[in-house]
């Protein structure tokens, strides 16, 4: 019966603890939950790839390590790779290999004819091609590198990688890591962990995004602090909690011995900065990606509202059949996709209005988004996000609109058109209508569509900042969270994403609230419900101002058939 992957590490090799013992390796929960992770992938006949996002000394390196040794010391022509961020990381890491071979029981080492600071060979050392042909060997290698150096990852096929701290590595990661990918097959049995804390927005954060998006096929996997059984003091005798504190305890179900490791480590390890300590050791993903830039929104209720939202009850896009004309749509319907371009938190509701805040490309780098909002309540129920042309993208907001009620759609022309002429002639009926003034004539037109200046900009994201700050219960896109986190500031005070991120999410959602005044905000009335009115109701009704007469209609119906 075939050895698993978990029983062979936990039976035969073994770690150094802290005070310089050698005990057998047993995993712990958070490396369990990896393993796991990867064995699910391996039973679908998928390629094994995890993001780890973490905090400090949670113990995987040293099982990407084992996963890799196990791999590799017990199959033949198999090669393997470790990249770690400095030098000194690297041969820490490599040694971990090197000290699973020498404390294995002696009888299931295989040969091996290298073992020096970089390189593990498991082949014959036998020189003589006779001896060696009847025994050869595995023929497999584990390789460790730094990063900074030229052609890391060039030149060779790996089986295995492990990327340790990524968010450290120095040089031009972007190259690095193509590098590296190219020479990884993409066939099942295949395996690569990239794991780091986190240092800010930079490519990391770019690929744990992405992965959360499920944009690429690598499994987001995020450990806090809190996971790490250590992470432990007792507390002073008169410790009072501050309200921060007792909130999350009640957010992460702490117990008085971690908060009081938690202070304890904010005044010993981290010169007194909370903010440090939220970097190395994050509660929730949010908190591991600090920046020293000011955020537009407020960061920590980000952080907070996004690790509470919850995933879409529907994900994929509209599929439609051509009309007759060539450009209108007829029969437009919702599909399912695992990785759909629609995610929907809700459905539309009977008679509610809705409106749709449109960001297109700009210079081919960006994403076409929409957001649709209910105007009654102002709740982000729905989000389109997707790079492709500008008539699909046109068709795809066809679809949404209809599917929402005909609901309002608003689309920034600042860069094209195009989406909303396209939605014109397919005869949407109801497009957003600004005024614009004659450039020849200096008469006032009304044109269709939102242009973003100088001035309406400004005040879009003013609406959009006071609506999170009162409401974020109203956002549930953990993408478009994810946008605002990065929104930031600039030398000019301008607001904008930080350079690499990007912004397309957080402009269509400013531009549906900068509309919502052109929608009504409430329920259209039920044709088929009327009420009896006595003359009581009569009289209130011609008393009331408009807008009571609108609640009055909604509750009892118009007083006329």
């Amino acid at each position: 019966m075939a050895v698993s992957a978990l029983e062979f590490i936990e039976e035969n090799l073994s770690v150094r603890t802290k005070d310089a013992r050698l005990v057998p390796f047993k995993l712990n929960a958070a490396q369990l939950r990896l393993y796991r992770a990867l064995e699910d992938q391996r039973r679908a006949g998928k390629p094994m790839r995890a993001i780890v996002l973490k905090a400090r000394q949670l113990g995987f390196s040293t099982l990407a390590e084992a996963l890799i040794f196990e791999r590799t010391a017990t199959r033949p022509n198999v090669n393997s790779l470790i990249v770690a961020h400095r030098e000194d990381a690297a041969a820490s890491l490599f040694n971990m290999s090197k000290l699973f071979y020498e404390t294995m029981p002696e009888e299931k080492r295989p040969k091996c004819r290298v073992a020096n600071s970089h390189q593990m060979l498991f082949d014959s050392p036998e020189r003589d091609p006779a001896r060696k042909s009847r025994d050869p060997g595995l023929n497999s290698r584990i390789r460790c590198a730094s990063t900074g150096g030229a052609g890391v990852g060039r030149g060779d096929t790996f089986h295995n990688v492990h990327a340790s701290e990524f968010a450290y590595w120095v040089g031009d990661k972007n190259q690095s890591w193509t590098a590296i990918m190219q020479a990884v097959p993409s066939t099942p049995d295949t395996l690569v962990i990239v794991e780091s804390t986190a240092n800010g927005y930079e490519q990391f954060h770019a690929m744990w995004e992405a992965a959360v998006a499920g944009e690429s096929d690598f499994v987001p996997l995020f450990f806090p602090w809190f996971e790490n059984p250590e992470y432990r003091r007792e507390p002073e005798p008169d410790a009072v909690w501050t309200p921060q504190e007792r909130d999350l305890q009640a957010r992460y179900g702490l117990d008085a011995q971690q908060l009081a490791w938690r202070r304890w480590c904010i005044r010993n390890n981290c010169a007194g900065d909370e903010r440090v300590f939220r970097q190395e050791y994050p509660s929730c993903p949010e908190e591991a990606f600090v920046t020293s830039g000011q955020c537009v929104f407020d960061a920590e209720l980000l952080a907070r509202r996004r690790s509470q939202t919850v995933r879409p009850i529907m994900q994929g896009r509209f599929d439609y059949d051509p009309a007759p004309d060539g450009i209108s749509l007829c029969r437009p319907r919702f599909r399912e996709e695992e990785r759909g371009i629609v995610r929907i938190w809700k459905e539309p509701q009977p008679r509610r209005p809705y409106v749709i805040g449109g960001d297109t490309a700009g210079a081919g780098s960006d994403y076409f988004t929409a957001q649709v909002l209910d105007n009654t309540t102002g709740e982000q129920v729905a989000v389109l996000r997707h790079r492709y042309d500008e008539d699909q993208y046109a068709r795809q907001l066809y679809c949404l609109g209809r599917y929402y009620n005909d609901a309002l759609i608003a689309v920034e022309t600042n860069y094209s058109t195009y989406p909303v002429k396209l939605l014109d002639m397919m005869g949407y009926p109801r497009l957003y209508v600004r005024e614009a003034v004659d450039t020849f004539t200096g008469a006032v037109r009304a044109s269709y569509g939102f242009e973003t200046t100088s001035r309406t900009r400004p005040v879009i994201i003013a609406q959009l900042v006071a609506a999170f700050r009162e409401h974020p219960e109203l956002f549930s896109d953990p993408l478009t969270l994810g946008e605002m986190l990065v929104f930031q500031y600039n030398e000019s005070r301008r607001p904008e994403a930080m350079p690499g991120e990007h912004d397309d999410l957080v402009m269509a959602l400013a531009i549906a609230w900068g509309v919502r005044g052109q929608q009504s905000y409430l329920d259209a009335p039920d044709p088929l419900r009327r009420a009896a009115w006595t003359q009581d109701m009569i009289d209130d009704y011609r008393r009331a101002s408009p807008e009571n007469r609108a609640v009055l209609e909604r509750m009892w119906g118009v007083p006329w058939a």
